[in-house]
């Protein structure tokens, strides 16, 4: 895995400066397509035995970087990959902050393997940790943060995503006096907002990617913090109707295929079982964790954040791209 630390650090940073020439051009597709194209070409030249675990979706769904594909020369170790190319290619089309390209690289059978689908998760930093339970309502929740951190809840600062579905989820905050915070997307950033030292959340809670959810496992059992998540169907995550119920009951047997059980508690270690692993992610819009790509004297600079548990560090990385 040591071996691998430069060139995942490398693969972020091809797919952000693929997608940066096309920063508020209003295409998400687009962005997304040159994004994966250029972090698939990294991969698939890289000394290891590789599998997408959690991504893009299965073969009959994405072209490129499908859960299950192998990348790598086939010599080297044996690892999982979790892969978001581009988180917010939304931000990106519309030219807002915090989109990022992201990886996670874990030894083999490490990573929770599981369908490209909604996920519910919670995130807090070191301070915290122990003090969540999605078990339990919001309410006891925010109370048990505030415990932990020697806060009042008027005092406690919550991320979420600015999205109708976390309407109730913002209004049951609010009425407790725990002040919001919401990002248009983005739950790898906000994982990092809860954990990285100087964070400006102390929770995060949110319905978003399973993806984004187990990158950002990785990055947080790294940084010492602590995450529970849960599988939702789509149903459960944007409403009940004929529509979404075919397409709950296709991500329930696509479940079922991986062994995967739906509506469970996952603690951080069923999201990641291992300390060895790193976690890359290069800007590409400004953000409030990294710095976006800019361009000096004619040439790109991006600005990396590689938590690498092979040697116990936590690395930003600014780098001047001369072609």
């Amino acid at each position: 895995m040591k071996s691998l630390a430069y060139d995942i650090v490398r693969t972020t940073q091809q797919a952000a400066l693929a997608a940066w020439p096309l920063l508020g051009c209003g295409d998400k597709n687009q962005i997304d397509g040159v994004a994966v194209a250029a972090m698939r070409q990294q991969l698939s030249g890289m000394a290891m035995q590789g599998q997408i675990v959690i991504g893009e979706g299965e073969i009959d769904q994405a072209p490129m970087l499908y859960i299950g594909e192998r990348l790598g020369s086939g010599n080297g170790p044996a690892v999982d990959i979790a892969v978001d190319p581009i988180e917010g290619t939304r931000m990106v089309a519309m030219g807002q902050y915090n989109a990022l390209a992201v990886i996670a690289f874990a030894p083999h059978n490490a990573l929770l393997h599981a369908p490209d689908m909604y996920m519910r998760k919670m995130v807090v930093g070191p301070g915290a940790k122990g003090a969540i339970d999605l078990r339990l309502p919001l309410e006891q929740n925010l109370r048990q943060v505030a415990q932990a951190l020697g806060k009042p809840l008027h005092q406690l600062r919550m991320i979420t995503l600015d999205k109708p579905r976390h309407e109730l989820i913002r209004q049951q905050a609010q009425a407790l006096g725990v002040k919001i915070f919401a990002i248009p997307d983005g739950d790898v950033a906000a994982s990092l907002m809860t954990c990285l030292p100087g964070g400006e959340a102390d929770i995060m809670y949110t319905l978003g990617g399973a993806p984004e959810g187990v990158i950002s496992a990785c990055a947080v059992r790294l940084l010492g913090g602590d995450m529970q998540a849960e599988l939702i169907d789509f149903c459960q995550a944007k409403g009940d109707t004929p529509e979404h119920r075919l397409l709950a009951q296709e991500e329930r047997r696509r479940c079922s295929n991986m062994g995967i059980e739906i509506n469970t508690i996952l603690p951080l270690n069923a999201l990641i079982a291992s300390d060895e692993v790193i976690f890359s992610a290069t800007g590409i819009t400004k953000g409030d964790i990294i710095g976006g790509i800019k361009q000096k004297e004619g040439y790109l600079s991006t600005e990396t954040l590689m938590i690498n548990g092979t040697d116990g560090s936590c690395n930003r990385i600014h780098t001047l791209h001369l072609h």
